[in-house]
């Protein structure tokens, strides 16, 4: 029988101000945790060209040749970096150290 009581005037007046009051409190803590927009980019297809100067000095650079560490550098898909590493293979410029079905290992040819 009994129930809720209910509120007088003052008291939904009170109880209206600490939610707009806590609303506020709550955007401006999650303005404060956003910071600074993140850089999106974008992951490209092309890899760079096998026989560049460049690339080949940075290859040699690299102490491990794994297909995540290049697609990373050169900001390609990790499919395009283990096709870029095997045609480097096939240059000799690259040897495999170790590898299973899922990733190859390989380091600069000496």
């Amino acid at each position: 029988m009994g129930g809720k009581k209910k509120l007088g005037i003052k008291q939904m007046e009170k109880q209206q101000v600490k939610t707009d009051e806590e609303k506020e409190s709550k955007d401006s803590k999650k303005k404060d945790k956003a910071g600074p927009p993140q850089k999106k980019t974008t992951v490209g297809i092309m890899t760079p060209d096998v026989k560049d100067g460049k690339v080949l000095a940075e290859i040699k650079k690299m102490g491990v040749l794994t297909p995540y560490a290049v697609a990373t550098r050169y900001g390609i898909r990790i499919s395009a970096a283990k096709t870029f590493l095997a045609e480097m293979e096939a240059n000799g410029t690259i040897q495999l150290v170790s590898g299973s079905h899922s990733i190859k290992i390989y380091k600069p040819a000496a």
